[in-house]
Order: C-alpha cells, then structure tokens, then sequence
C-alpha cells in the first residue's frame, strides 16, 4: 500500500525545503545525471512558497545570463550557495511540464538562461 500524506504535512514538509534553502539558494541546471553544470541560476528569499502540497519557486523568470558550459539540459538541483550542500536533488528539465522550464534545453556557453518556472508537487 501506497505511503499518503495530508496537504497540511505535505505543506509542512515543503515548508522545511524553503527553510533549508536559506536567503541564498541557487539552482543549477546540468546535462544527465549532472555530469556537467550548464547554467547556475541564484533563487529568491524566500525560495517559494507552498500550497496545496506544491512548492511554487518565486520571482521568475530567472536568468543565468552567462551558461558556464554546452550542453542538452537534462537535471537540476538546489544548493545552498555558500557552503554548496545539495537540498533538493533530481529535478526535471523541459520545456513544459518539468519540475524547471526552459525557454530551450539546448544550452551553449554564454548564452542566457532563462528558467520561466519551477514547482515541486509532493507526492
């Protein structure tokens, strides 16, 4: 039998990523499996905010206005900016309907990046 939560624990527990972010969270968006970080993207504070079990990134669009490397998005994930400890790993990128959505997932050194939006449903 399958683990089911309530949108109120749901929410607490999307809550506790917001918190664990911190006032300076970044997401980096990499090729498969984050062999490679293409574009690294600073995150709002707070990060977002949770409703109905989903957390919904704040302040976007974003952009990384200089990609650090060429490459086919695939991956992201969410570090805390000083001290780069993973928060939220295995992220989904596309174009619609990922966890992070990109104007193209074709990335080429110093490009911008633009991410339009980035949620997270609990499951």
């Amino acid at each position: 039998m399958a683990v089911t939560y309530t949108t109120a624990v749901k929410n607490a527990r999307l809550d506790a990523v917001v918190t664990a972010i911190g006032s300076a969270g970044v997401l980096e968006i990499g090729t498969t499996g984050m062999g490679s970080v293409l574009a690294t993207i600073a995150l709002g504070n707070p990060a977002g905010t949770t409703s109905g079990g989903v957390l919904t990134f704040s302040g976007f669009p974003r952009s990384d206005t200089s990609a650090d490397a060429t490459g086919t998005a695939a991956a992201a994930r969410i570090r805390t900016a000083s001290g780069g400890t993973d928060i939220i790993t295995g992220l989904t990128v596309g174009t619609s309907g990922s966890d992070i959505n990109l104007d193209s997932v074709s990335i080429t050194t110093g490009q911008t990046v633009t991410i339009n939006s980035a949620t997270i449903t609990h499951a």
